[in-house]
């Protein structure tokens, strides 16, 4: 028979001890938050310990069962004083009860949940927006609700990414303030592999996070700006007017109206991968554009005052349209959109309610009137019909959207340059953006793994 280390004995002894006198100072301590806790011990014989085996029940409550040895679920403070007990000794086995809960396993049955993007906004008056930063910031953190979110006097914009229940939380936090109440919302589904990636990657090192998950559960961004969606006229107010809301399902009857003008509001890298079958591309690189391509193509005058245009019907090419029926991705630019044409003196200005994204939610394939795949604001890069995932990927040189023909092309280098930025970027903007790509493929983070960190400089050893 194997004999035990001189050690051994003394510490199981030890062991056997404190277990013996547990039910004591527990009961005069209050250590244990649950005394109606059920407890069983399981005893685990082998060829050294039947000495152990007459021991009396530790507990006055414990009965005997017969669960796995190696299962032992325990309050802290009872675990604690088992810590130095071996695995060859008697386990106990506690029965899990509310009070007594394992934040080990609350992490698991969060990682078992399904997560959902949601994109909203909001336009208010919110002179105040900037309270709502560090607080919100700190909820979403709490909850690893992950993505991008603007504060600004005129309202909020977002699109977070995490379990239902934690996202509901942060929207229902958002709209206590009953100027945000009704925010305009649009849910997309998560596919399995980017939830896989999401998951795997909250139980490791935020250097494990993939350029390919859809959003980073550690990461949030909380920003206080002018303007929640830029177009550098802050007169322009959706507030005080707005075009008319059509639904995904009255669409398709308005834009093929031959009266009926569409003009698509987003920039030319999301228009150039799909759009509304006989929209008007504007062309632009920035939402601050759309205003000067207006006046240029209507030949209207200065903001808000009347246009020659209005009133003289003689020049059909460039006369305002009757009617006009405007879409973007998720609604918020026609808002201002709308807002900024009717100032100018159009008097029918529809938008699509809910944007692309409500409209390839809730209209089947086979009715749709889109061409091609939506370009979104996240990891995702671009969705279809049902908001499935797409098939574009990003271009990490420029942030654009690229096909599977774009990443053979001679200008395509991962991280640095398309065909769309090769000859734009000099030489040395190629090569930081090769560095930037080589710490990423070497620490998993841009900057390396003491980024924001002051770098450790060695000890000078001492001559001796």
């Amino acid at each position: 028979m194997l004999q035990s280390p001189p050690l051994l004995i003394r510490c199981r002894a030890a062991s056997v001890l404190t277990l013996r006198m547990l039910p004591y100072y527990c009961s005069s301590t209050n250590l244990n938050p649950n005394p109606n806790a059920t407890f069983s011990r399981t005893t685990r014989t082998n060829s050294d310990d039947h000495s152990f085996a007459h021991l009396p029940p530790l507990f006055s409550n414990i009965h005997t069962s017969n669960p796995a040895p190696h299962n032992l679920h325990i309050s802290t403070a009872v675990s604690n004083c088992l810590s130095t007990v071996p695995s060859r000794s008697a386990s106990l086995s506690v029965s899990a009860t509310p009070e007594l809960r394992n934040p080990d396993s609350e992490t698991e049955h969060l990682t078992q949940q399904s997560l959902v993007v949601v994109s909203f906004y909001k336009f208010a008056d919110f002179p105040d927006h900037a309270d709502m930063r560090k607080p919100l910031k700190e909820l979403c953190e709490e909850l690893r609700v992950s993505g991008g979110i603007i504060l600004a006097p005129e309202g909020i914009n977002g699109s977070i990414c995490g379990t239902r229940e934690a996202v509901e939380k942060v929207l229902g936090f958002i709209q206590s303030d009953s100027r945000l109440s009704g925010l305009r919302q649009v849910e997309s589904p998560v596919s399995p592999e980017d939830e896989a990636l999401h998951h795997g990657h909250t139980s490791s090192s935020p250097l494990g996070a993939g350029e390919d998950s859809p959003f980073r559960w550690d990461h949030v961004r909380v920003k206080v700006k002018n303007e929640i969606v830029s177009l550098g006229m802050p007169n322009v107010s959706p507030i005080e007017r707005v075009g008319k809301y059509v639904s995904p399902k009255d669409w398709n009857g308005l834009i093929t109206d031959p009266e009926t003008v569409v003009i698509d509001v987003r920039n030319t890298y999301e228009t150039r991968i799909g759009k509304f079958k006989g929209a008007v591309d504007p062309c632009t690189t920035a939402f601050r554009e759309f205003p000067s391509w207006v006046d240029s193509q209507f030949q209207l005058a200065e903001y808000g005052q009347p246009s020659n245009a209005e009133v003289n019907d003689s020049n059909e090419e460039r006369k305002i349209p009757q009617r006009v029926a405007m879409y973007c991705t998720g609604g918020i630019r026609c808002e201002k959109a709308s807002s900024f044409l009717l100032s100018k003196g159009f008097k029918e200005v529809y938008h699509l309610e809910g944007g692309i994204l409500k409209y390839l939610e809730e209209v089947p394939k086979t009715e749709s009137l889109w061409e091609g795949e939506c370009f979104v604001f996240d990891k995702r890069v671009s969705v279809e019909h049902g908001l499935m995932q797409g098939t574009f990927k990003l271009c990490y040189g420029c942030k654009q959207p690229v096909s599977d023909a774009d990443m053979e092309a001679l200008e395509w280098e991962y991280g640095v340059s398309c065909p769309y930025c090769f000859s734009t970027k000099s030489e040395e903007e190629k090569e930081r953006a090769r560095a930037r790509q080589r710490q990423f493929k070497t620490w998993g983070i841009i900057g390396g793994p003491d980024k924001g960190r002051r770098p450790m400089t060695p000890t000078p050893e001492k001559s001796l």
